[in-house]
């Protein structure tokens, strides 16, 4: 077949081969900081404790199992590397949304390699403080598991201030690790590191997602099936229908036309003696897994309070009813509270990442415009109502994506493990950086006039 003699090729190059083996290397080493249990835990108490409340849960997919499904598991052995590259995600989010409102972080965004630099080295430092505080809350959870609805277990063998201070080293080192290892994917291997990282934690899960499905469609191990092989097709045509609608969500873009005056060279007084039409692409999925990352844990923490207020408090006993159906993904509350974040973040980042004006100044200074509209103002207003167009197309493509796993999930009872590669952040994620990773390989291929993954045109990457 074609795509696998393309595959095939990628090994005959040896730049390639040795980027495409060193990321696998240092990806399993990432793999491996995520099963080694952190120091003083019993983890088998801990994943009993975890199944346990699986399957006491009508709704399933909470807050736990969405820790898991992106750590790779880490959760069920408390891993030191059960934070991951998650901290540093956060505090590249948190540096890009301070970009927009703090005018010296503007000013670093613009100063070129030195200013991306002190940008870099800013996240970093704020990575490190993630990294602690988020340790710290753990194993204050872990000490005391009651207080997070785990039961009346000993989980830490000797709590104390030293299990607090041996975590927090732990893990904040290991995520710094992971952090290095990322870098180290981006510079010198294929993909970006992070998003790798990432994509690799989500799938490891796919294992447990088969098993559970033979399980419920043909039976093991003495537990009989029970649903009908015919659902499973269906499911399996489906999830080939959203994946497809997944790509052409990510792929999407409007074309804006740019003409663009060419001018002379500097003997020729500057005059214009000619026209170059351009286009500039705007991404119909301009905010990628923003919206979603924003929304899960923004309902799940939280509900995940207020459903825990205690009975005697009558008068707060509206408030625990909205934290339970908070926390029931399958509940209607629930899935309309979702969707509004959804929406509203989509805007949000769109508002605070795209600067209208600014690129309407860029154009102008380079002698280019939009057909049809003035430069200056009246190009930013444009440009600007055509982003909030193509944001609502997107995200209402990204609304559907991200409801389809908890519908299913209602609808079907489908075990979190399964439902989760039908959707939401978990296939926008995979879908996203197989694209930006094959579009990689396929311009070394390119390069060195081999044919690339597709027999007419080229791979396009998120950005």
């Amino acid at each position: 077949m074609p795509m696998l003699a393309t595959f095939a090729n990628t090994f005959k190059i040896p730049e390639l081969r040795k980027r495409i083996l060193l990321t696998a290397g240092l990806v399993f080493i990432s793999r491996l900081i995520s099963m080694i249990p952190t120091p003083g835990v019993d983890w088998q108490t801990l994943q009993h404790a975890l199944d346990e409340i699986r399957k006491q849960s009508a709704a399933g997919g909470g807050l736990m199992d969405w820790f898991n499904v992106f750590s790779g598991g880490a959760l069920n052995q408390c891993a030191v590397g059960f934070l991951s590259i998650w901290p540093y995600i956060s505090a590249s989010i948190i540096i890009q949304l301070l970009t927009a409102v703090i005018p010296q972080f503007e000013r670093l965004s613009r100063e070129g390699e030195s200013g991306r630099m002190k940008m870099a080295q800013y996240t970093r430092y704020l990575t490190i403080g993630i990294c602690v505080f988020q340790s710290f809350a753990l194993a204050t959870a872990l000490q005391n598991p009651a207080s997070f609805g785990l039961g009346n277990v000993q989980i830490v063998t000797r709590p104390g201030l030293g299990f607090n201070i041996v975590t927090v080293i732990c893990m904040t080192t290991a995520s710094l690790f992971v952090m290095w290892l990322a870098d180290q994917i981006t510079q010198r291997g294929i993909g970006n590191g992070t998003s790798l990282i990432i994509m690799i934690n989500i799938t490891s899960r796919l294992p447990v997602a088969i098993v559970e499905a033979w399980t419920r469609y043909f039976g093991l191990g003495g537990i009989n099936a029970t649903n009908s092989p015919i659902e499973l097709l269906l499911l399996l045509l489906f999830g080939f229908a959203i994946t497809m609608g997944t790509v052409m969500l990510t792929q999407g873009m409007r074309k804006v036309p740019i003409h663009s005056t060419r001018r002379a060279a500097a003997g020729g007084g500057g005059r214009s003696y000619g026209m170059q039409q351009t286009y500039m692409p705007l991404r119909v999925n301009y905010t990628g897994v923003m919206p979603i990352i924003f929304a899960g844990p923004l309902i799940q923490f939280p509900s995940a309070i207020l459903s825990r207020i205690p009975p005697e408090y009558t008068w707060l006993s509206w408030l625990k009813w909205l934290g339970t159906q908070l926390v029931d993904m399958t509940s209607p509350i629930h899935l309309a509270v979702y969707a509004l974040l959804i929406m509203f973040f989509a805007f949000f980042w769109v508002a605070t990442q795209f600067n209208a004006m600014q690129i309407s100044e860029n154009l102008k200074r380079e002698g280019s415009y939009v057909p049809g509209i003035r430069p200056g103002r009246a190009t930013a207003e444009y440009l600007d109502a055509l982003m909030t167009r193509v944001t609502l197309i997107g995200g209402s493509g990204l609304l559907i994506i991200a409801l389809v796993p908890q519908l299913l999930r209602g609808m079907m009872q489908l075990p979190w493990e399964m439902a989760s590669f039908f959707g939401g952040t978990s296939l926008l994620i995979i879908v996203g950086v197989a694209l930006d990773t094959l579009r990689q390989m396929e311009s070394h291929l390119l390069m060195r006039n081999y044919d690339g993954f597709l027999k007419h045109g080229r791979l396009r990457g998120r950005r």
